[in-house]
């Protein structure tokens, strides 16, 4: 199933179920007197958010959703039933824009519910309308149309940390020795198309795309992933062994990430040297003290030994407990 972060959907919320003209029936009385119940109230529209970031690849070809109509008014002075409120889950993180309004909704708390679109009233029945001078009313009213628009669902992850850096930087394989994640691994560039997530310890992680020079201005994935680094807390910069030159590679994500948002640059930043298993120790030395004047947060990594990644995992999270 496709990854989808962007969906646009019309949402309507229920209509009021319509009043009703009816009449009490008694032994020698035809109409004894209106017995018309209201209707009911058409159900309420919420947005809730669930960790789940595929969530969105199942509305791909539902264009609309509509809340339950509220039932109309019955016989014996009954009110109808109100209609079912309608929930939308939505990924954490998600952005909607009421297209119509411009009003905007950020579901940044698990599980929490966020009201969107009100149901329409209920009808009067004719027992309403009985009054001292109009004994036998035939007045009744419709249910009230609902309120609907069209939304736009926009997905910026949340998460404790997010993985950056050029194609085949090492990300996926990172993330998937550290978490629980299973992204694509591939011995080529633009393997990872698609952003994931995974847990290590309780901390998200979410493996971001590689980006190239010019990202910000859309070459590439462009910013399409940008904008998924927003509300992760710290950056994990991985920076390859394989580069020649460590230091031009550094400073062209960092450079991206400025011309996007100059917010980005002033997240915590550990930079993870990867792929340390195909240089020596002298080699790796180096590396280490040539990245450490750029960034003096800087780790190593190899996914082939368990005691380097048991390590970086407990420096990692002796970082994230400081960070807020």
């Amino acid at each position: 199933m496709a990854f989808i972060d962007e969906l646009k959907i019309h949402i309507s919320a229920g209509r009021g179920g319509d009043g009703v003209v009816r009449w009490r029936h008694e032994k020698g009385i035809d109409r004894a007197g209106p017995a018309g119940g209201n209707g009911g109230k058409g159900g309420d529209v919420y947005l809730r958010a669930i960790r789940d970031i595929s969530i969105l690849a199942r509305y791909k070809n539902t264009k609309e959703f509509v809340a339950e109509k509220g039932e109309a008014g019955m016989k014996k002075s009954m009110h109808g039933k109100n209609g079912a409120d309608l929930v939308i889950d939505l990924p954490i993180g998600s952005v909607v824009t009421n297209l119509e309004t411009r009003e905007v909704f950020n579901l940044i708390e698990d599980e929490k519910l966020v009201k969107i679109l009100n149901g329409g009233k209920g009808g009067l029945g004719n027992e309403y309308f009985k009054n001292a001078v109009n004994r036998a009313p035939e007045e009744q009213t419709d249910g009230k149309n609902p309120e609907q628009a069209d939304f736009y669902i926009e997905l910026e992850l949340v998460a404790d940390a997010g993985l950056i850096g050029l194609p085949n930087a090492g990300k996926s394989s990172l993330i998937n020795v550290l978490t629980n994640s299973k992204s694509k691994i591939g011995a080529y560039q633009f393997t990872t198309l698609e952003p994931s997530l995974g847990d290590m310890h309780g901390y998200i992680l979410a493996d971001i795309p590689g980006l190239i020079e010019g990202a910000s201005e859309g070459k590439g994935l462009g910013h399409k992933f940008l904008r998924h680094i927003k509300r992760t807390k710290t950056l994990l910069h991985c920076l390859s062994l394989e580069n020649e030159d460590l230091v031009k590679s550094y400073k062209v994500i960092r450079n991206e990430l400025k011309e996007y948002s100059v917010e980005l640059t002033n997240k915590k930043e550990i930079v993870i040297l990867t792929k340390n298993d195909l240089v020596d120790e002298k080699t790796l030395e180096k590396a280490i003290k040539k990245v450490s004047k750029l960034n003096p947060n800087v780790l190593s990594a190899t996914v082939l030994d368990d005691e380097s990644i048991k390590a970086l995992k407990d420096n990692l999270i002796k970082i994230f407990r400081t960070i807020k």
